[in-house]
């Protein structure tokens, strides 16, 4: 007899039956929309009862906080381990960080429209939610300051540059999702986007290879 995705998680402890309740809202999300987001039906696609939902998240208001606040841990540690890469470059640093942005996107598209694009509507993250999706830009932030620091880049704050290059990159990102690049054209393009909005905060010695 199959065991349920809840019967399966319980075995290996409370993490993973968290895990399995949120796999269940993103499936729900993505096959049949907002509208199939309530308690009783996540619970009847994981196999459990509503107050082990209750129990974990408080209700279908937690649920949304955990699933955004999930994406946005997702997205932390791919945007970490981008900027883990070895570089002692600055610059390269960020880039690869621009690069993980791209690819996280790809990999976890239904994360990413949670997050960035009101997969949800009417949802508003709690202010615990909204810090924790933060720590994300200060990611960028930092790396746009230690380029400040190291005379790479100038021209303008750590805050201006970063809002700049996000704004670039989750437009490129969003029209990619939607379907608007082809697949063997949307790398090229995308690296042209980021090191095009870099470009005019280079040092004058500083050269960005496309």
């Amino acid at each position: 007899m199959e065991l349920s995705a809840y019967l399966q998680a319980q075995r290996e402890g409370q993490d993973a039956v968290r895990t399995a309740v949120l796999d269940a809202a993103k499936r729900l999300l993505v096959s049949e929309g907002p509208v199939a987001l309530t308690v009783r039906r996540i619970a009847a696609e994981v196999g459990c009862s509503t107050k082990v939902i209750y129990t974990l998240f408080g209700g279908k208001d937690g649920l949304l906080d955990a699933l955004w606040t999930e994406g946005f841990a997702r997205f932390e540690r791919w945007l970490g381990d981008a900027g883990d890469g070895g570089s002692d470059d600055p610059l390269a640093r960020l880039q690869a960080g621009a690069e993980a942005y791209r690819a996280y996107a790809l990999a976890e598209p239904d994360y990413y429209r949670l997050m960035f694009q009101r997969a949800i509507p009417g949802y508003r993250p709690s202010a615990a939610a909204a810090t924790t999706a933060k720590r994300t830009f200060e990611m960028l932030v930092r790396g746009v300051e230690a380029c400040l620091e190291a005379g790479v880049l100038r021209g303008g704050t750590a805050a201006e540059i970063a809002d700049v290059l996000w704004m670039a990159m989750h437009g490129a990102v969003s029209l990619e999702l939607s379907g608007f690049f082809d697949d063997a054209g949307a790398a090229r393009r995308f690296r042209l986007l980021h090191t095009s909005v870099l470009t005019p905060f280079l040092a004058s010695d500083e050269r960005i290879t496309p």
